[in-house]
């Protein structure tokens, strides 16, 4: 149940990432944002060393989920990821490490949850229409950067079209940002078990403060000490080239990201606020 009189808070990506999942709830609670305002826009499970592990703490801790790309093929026993990933390049090959360790480490009893979450979730706050989903509208996979508005106002108008929003809440992409459209807004709210990309080792949230005119939202870096994260990987035999970025904080390819994203590899990431007015929901 959401309380309307508290923020909410909402994140994606925890990558099998342990340490990560618990920081952020620890700031979760540290805010006192109590778990059914609490949003995770899935990928539960991916690049780091403890996919069952942290499956098993984000249910336990009762938040709402989305079934992220990774969920879908994992709960499917699927032979990749499902990620997007161009076939050949850095990121695919890198995957085809990941994935069949998340796969084999991750029981039957948490694929099949992972095989009931929804796609989207809908709801109103603080007069307003709010969208949770993974990728893109209608493609859990689809990668959606800050510098591609007329990929986003169109995904915005699939996502209206499918259920009616002002304001879309996404993840997969891996590096956050809010963009204000013509007939609503898109908010990436980053992930927590990478880093951005931008070289420092932190991962990213959203916070969502009500008020009587609208949603205030933030952008907000969670600061993450990723040495012991990485050391798991390492122990685990899994020290991928994610180990390396957990601690310098740079992707270890770049082949989803738009020109605009690469030029600024290495740059760390400011937050970001804005302000939507709400208006009152009928019907």
């Amino acid at each position: 149940m959401i309380d309307p009189d508290r923020p909410l808070l909402a994140f994606g990506g925890p990558y099998s990432n342990l340490q990560a999942t618990e920081v952020m709830l620890a700031e979760a609670d540290r805010r006192r944002i109590a778990p059914g305002n609490i949003f995770c826009t899935g990928d539960v499970v991916a690049y780091a060393a403890n996919p069952e592990e942290t499956a098993q703490l984000i249910r336990r801790a009762g938040i709402h989920v989305v079934a992220g790309n990774c969920e879908v093929q994992l709960a499917q026993e699927a032979e990749d990821c499902g990620c997007g990933f161009e076939e050949g390049s850095a990121c695919d090959r890198l995957s085809r490490g990941w994935y069949p360790f998340a796969l084999a480490n991750t029981t039957a009893e948490t694929r099949q949850w992972m095989a009931s979450l929804p796609p989207r979730l809908d709801f109103e706050f603080a007069g307003l229409r709010l969208a949770v989903l993974h990728g893109g509208a209608r493609q859990n996979n689809r990668f959606l950067f800050a510098s591609e508005r007329d990929a986003i106002e169109a995904e915005f108008a699939l996502a209206e079209a499918d259920g009616p929003c002002d304001l879309v809440i996404a993840g997969h992409s891996g590096i956050p940002f809010i963009a204000p459209l013509s007939r609503g807004t898109w908010v990436n709210a980053g992930v927590i078990g990478m880093p951005a990309n931008d070289g420092t080792p932190d991962g990213w949230l959203a916070v969502l403060e009500p008020s009587p005119d609208g949603v205030h939202i933030e952008l907000c870096r969670l600061a993450c000490d990723q040495t012991a994260a990485a050391a798991a990987m390492r122990r685990s035999g899994h020290a991928n080239g994610y180990a390396r970025t957990l601690i310098t904080g740079i992707w270890p390819g770049f082949d989803v990201l738009p020109d605009a994203e690469k030029r600024r590899t290495g740059e760390p990431l400011a937050g970001q606020k804005a302000f939507i007015a709400g208006a009152t929901v009928s019907g």
